[in-house]
């Protein structure tokens, strides 16, 4: 499995800027880009569907495995998976330091989105 390079991750943190890609069901073709808050959590990157498990981008990324980011000015090609319950709080705390100020930062810590977490690696 791949990881991102610490100075790619730290751009990451700071970027707030994140469109998804998952391939559509051809396997090939870029499903078409949804922005979405992204965090930096024991050195990985997550994301959350505001919707939870009945957001599209969040459905296509769990059964392609794969797509594409663009993110702090750069594309990157990668993979997806379930984010592992034993990161929930680390991405939890991560959300409430990056998105403090936001009235949607409630939502995004309740079960529903907390439950669909998503990683993301480089594609192998």
């Amino acid at each position: 499995m791949s990881t991102w390079d610490q100075g790619r991750l730290c751009e990451f943190a700071a970027a707030d800027d994140l469109h998804i890609s998952p391939y559509r069901e051809d396997g090939r073709t870029y499903g078409t880009p949804t922005w979405i808050w992204s965090v930096v959590a024991g050195g990985d990157l997550y994301v959350r569907p505001y919707n939870g498990p009945n957001s599209r981008w969040y459905q296509a990324a769990l059964s392609q495995k794969a797509g594409r980011i663009r993110i702090a000015g750069t594309e990157h090609e990668v993979a997806f998976e379930p984010g592992d319950d034993t990161v929930l709080d680390a991405v939890d705390d991560a959300y409430r330091t990056k998105y403090a100020a936001s009235p949607y930062l409630e939502p995004m810590l309740r079960s529903g989105p907390r439950s669909t977490t998503v990683r993301i690696t480089p594609a192998a």
